[in-house]
């Protein structure tokens, strides 16, 4: 059987060479050569600032809550419906996360919600481009402006995206990457701040390195510089090694997205007449990175029943992603409605740039069997 997994890397030979370079360098660790000019890669790339290559996007949205001065008691608005990463940043600073419920047709923080959500000691918004999908930016920083607020772009799952011809990581002052083995650029694991404040990115840079800075810069120094330690930082930087694949895979992200984006538009056509879910909305303004091709299920369908019988037909499928203020360590007395929604009734199918065409009509044949099967038997 032709096993066809949820997810899969596009790591060929250029990335292979790439490493093979700083093992001949002698620097692998990080902060060294490859990681400076990944940096300055990103910041061409996304025409900002300044960009900190750190070890995962977990650690950018951590440091730029330092950055951005959140304190203990402060409140930050989080969307709610997203791997629960923003919200563990305001708790490792001490604060409060405040979840902001999400649009129904893209799943993206829904800004009317952020707006009800204004306190007293409200700093912050989160907002996170959902599965791919930038939010709704416009509205977001117009809403900020108005109350003082920061706002972060989470754009995770977004590097390829745009919003209004910008590209997603620059539709906020401060924005986090990833590149975990399932993003569209990748080097197993990895991330980075990107800002256009060179402050908050000098912040960043030292905190992600012990708070000492480059130990690769204080080598070329003659003499016998001894670092200083002025504050708490924390190891999050980012190997050579990886800095090297992701030199690479930055140079192919048009590439490996223009086959995700004939994936998703085969999936659209194939399931366009199927009653029995809902294919991915993505509005005129914006375009998806498609890290994630995720379809709703009518509620007539037991998702788990679905899932089984694609797994067991060798076929990769999850369940979207979280419904963050329904998490226990998260659990309060805060509704969030249409995330929990569609935390219950949005399923992930395969989505990589190494999925053929073939491949999808069996996704979409399997899957269109399962829905039926799961319907009519819980109609009986």
């Amino acid at each position: 059987m032709d096993r066809i997994p949820l997810v899969h890397s596009s790591l060929g030979e250029k990335e292979l060479a790439a490493v093979a370079e700083v093992f001949s360098s002698g620097w692998p660790a990080g902060q060294g050569p490859r990681g400076k000019a990944l940096e300055t890669q990103l910041a061409e790339r996304y025409g900002v600032g300044d960009a900190v290559a750190l070890s995962n996007c977990g650690a950018a949205l951590h440091l730029a809550m330092l950055a951005l001065g959140v304190k203990p008691g402060d409140e930050v608005i989080v969307a709610d419906y997203t791997f629960p990463a923003p919200a563990h940043a305001v708790r490792y600073v001490d604060a409060v996360p405040v979840f902001a419920d999400v649009r129904a047709d893209t799943g993206t923080v829904d800004p009317q919600a952020v707006a009800d959500l204004i306190g007293p000691r409200t700093v912050g918004v989160i907002a996170v481009d959902t599965v791919g999908l930038p939010a709704d930016y416009a509205e977001l920083n117009s809403i900020a402006d108005r109350h003082g607020l920061f706002v972060v772009e989470d754009a995770a799952c977004a590097v390829g995206a745009t919003y209004q011809g910008r590209q997603a990581g620059a539709l906020a002052p401060v924005a986090c990457l990833s590149f975990h083995g399932r993003k569209g650029a990748t080097s197993g694991e990895g991330g980075a701040l990107i800002t256009a404040d060179p402050a908050l990115a000098a912040d960043a840079r030292l905190r992600s390195s012990f708070g000492i800075g480059s130990i690769f810069d204080q080598a070329q120094t003659v003499g016998l510089p001894i670092p200083v330690f002025t504050d708490i930082g924390y190891n999050y930087k980012l190997s050579d090694i990886a800095a090297a694949i992701l030199q690479v895979q930055l140079e192919r992200v048009e590439e490996l997205l223009e086959r995700r984006s004939a994936v998703a538009a085969r999936y659209a056509e194939l399931l366009a007449d199927e009653e029995l879910l809902t294919v991915p909305h993505v509005p005129q303004d914006r375009t998806h990175a498609w890290q994630s091709y995720v379809v709703t299920l009518d509620r007539a369908v037991d998702r788990g029943e679905v899932a089984t019988a694609l797994r067991a037909q060798g076929i990769g499928s999850g369940h979207g992603t979280w419904a963050t203020h329904l998490q226990p360590v998260y659990r309060s007395k805060q509704r969030c409605p249409v995330s929990a929604d569609l935390f219950r009734r949005n399923l992930a199918v395969p989505m990589h740039a190494e999925l053929t065409m073939s491949q999808v009509e069996r996704v979409v044949e399997v899957l269109r069997t399962a829905l039926r099967t799961s319907a009519s038997g819980r109609a009986a």
